[in-house]
């Protein structure tokens, strides 16, 4: 209620005295007006609040309601504030115990407690990624708050590194988030060994994007992931390090393999692997065939009263045999000989085309060279000589090419001369058949032709 009463009068004597500020100002005329007006309103104001404290007196029992609120509102202040006060005291002692202490230990120990604060923060932040942390011991304490250095700070840290340098020495295994290949989280059996490396079924593992999950590295070699997968599994007793902390890992990994060797040597080695695999399947096709003539032919040479056409010996014989009334000789040389050449197109059938393509591979193999050379120094114009990995592509191609060429001629050329020496062996064979068949014939007609000419010259002589 006072309250009330002090907050009218105090706006009472502010009105008054800012129309008595606007009184001075005005003319006189105007200043009678300001002064009724201001009584008025003074009227007003001091009759709005006898009534509001009229309405207060009447209902005694809201005021001492609003009475009793109010002293229940202050004890609580002055609780609160007691409370304050205490606690504003301990804290005081507090510092006040801190500042006897600190200047009891002097500056050497403060040197100290800022020297383990430093390396235990460097400690922490150096072993934040490393393998030594999971699924071990806690890393050390961070000792930045630390106002006052304690000996428990002293214990907390050496105890921190003795477990840590004993964890190096230890082999675990446990059940860790792990993202495939795919992306996909799934909760793997992990070994961790030591601080060198981590894997699970045979994979390499690596720290994942998120805290606490690990991911499994791009690609394991082969025979580094059989020999992780036996002794995971309890079968081998010896397990793949890397001392160098994953490089020599690292780098068998990005070794390609025979498939993305192949897919380096681009267009060009497309089309060279393309020529060769169809030089060899024409080379075995055509070195099949020979097998096959080279039975019959066998066969023939044991059967020669019984001539067959399946073979290129009995086809010649035969067609000699139908020949053999021709009178002249030399006219059934010439007739045995066109026999035996009819023959040789099937016998050397694909050996131009296999030399062709054993000799065009190199080349193409040069080709690509040169254009994965030309790609190579378009990079270095572009993109200068400070990323190698930029030219990596035209460099890969430049080489892989060549190999792929080399490595297509080679064999190329073992089943060119295979196919030759096949087709030349038969074609000896045929020719030697063909060749004594005539012999004979001729020395069966030799007799005769000496018996008719005794005869002519008896009868000349006569």
């Amino acid at each position: 209620m006072m309250t009330s009463v002090k907050c009218g009068a105090g706006r009472i004597a502010a009105t008054a005295l800012a129309a008595l500020l606007l009184v001075t100002t005005l003319p006189a005329s105007a200043q009678e007006d300001a002064q009724n007006t201001l009584r008025a309103e003074r009227e007003a104001v001091e009759a709005r609040d006898a009534a509001r404290l009229a309405e207060l007196i009447d209902d005694r029992e809201a005021l001492e309601a609003a009475l009793s609120e109010a002293r229940e509102a202050h004890a609580e202040a002055e609780a609160q504030g007691a409370e304050l006060d205490a606690r504003q005291v301990e804290l005081q002692a507090r510092g006040d115990a801190l500042d006897a202490r600190q200047a009891e230990q002097g500056d050497d120990l403060a040197a100290v407690l800022e020297v383990l604060a430093r390396h235990s923060g460097e400690l922490r932040d150096a072993l934040a990624q490393d393998w030594i942390t999971l699924g071990g011991p806690a890393l050390p304490p961070r000792l930045d708050d630390a106002e006052v250095l304690r000996l428990e700070h002293l214990e907390r840290l050496g105890d921190a590194l003795m477990a840590l340098t004993a964890e190096t020495a230890r082999i675990r295994a446990f059940a860790a988030p792990v993202a495939g290949s795919s992306g996909e989280i799934t909760r793997r059996e992990v070994v961790r060994v030591g601080d060198l490396a981590a894997f699970s079924g045979g994979e390499l593992l690596e720290r994942g994007a998120e805290e606490g999950v690990l991911a499994t590295l791009a690609r394991t070699p082969d025979e580094v992931a059989e020999r992780l997968r036996a002794f995971q599994a309890g079968d081998e007793e010896r397990v793949v390090l890397d001392p160098t902390g994953g490089d020599v890992l690292a780098a068998l990994a990005q070794r390609p393999s025979l498939v993305e060797r192949f897919h380096q040597g681009g267009a060009v080695g497309y089309v060279v692997v393309g020529l060769g695999a169809f030089g060899l399947l024409v080379a075995l096709a055509q070195y099949a065939y020979l097998l096959r003539v080279s039975l019959a032919v066998r066969r023939q040479r044991r059967h020669l009263d019984d001539l067959s056409r399946d073979n290129p010996l009995g086809r010649v014989l035969l067609r000699f045999r139908a020949l053999s009334d021709e009178p002249v000789p030399e006219a059934l040389e010439a007739r045995l000989d066109e026999a035996v050449l009819a023959e040789m197109p099937r016998l050397e059938r694909g050996q131009p085309l296999v030399k062709l393509l054993a000799a065009v591979s190199p080349l193409l193999g040069l080709l690509g060279t040169v254009t994965g050379m030309i790609v190579t120094f378009q990079a270095i114009t572009v993109f200068g000589t400070g990323d190698p990995q930029l030219m990596a592509g035209g460099i890969s191609q430049a080489l892989v090419t060549t190999v792929l060429g080399l490595v297509t001629a080679v064999p190329l050329l073992f089943a060119h001369t295979a196919l030759t020496g096949r087709s030349r062996q038969l074609a000896g064979i045929v020719e030697g058949q063909a060749s004594a068949a005539l012999a004979e014939t001729l020395e069966q007609r030799q007799p005769v032709s000496s018996s008719s000419g005794s005869r002519h010259r008896a009868d000349a002589l006569a």
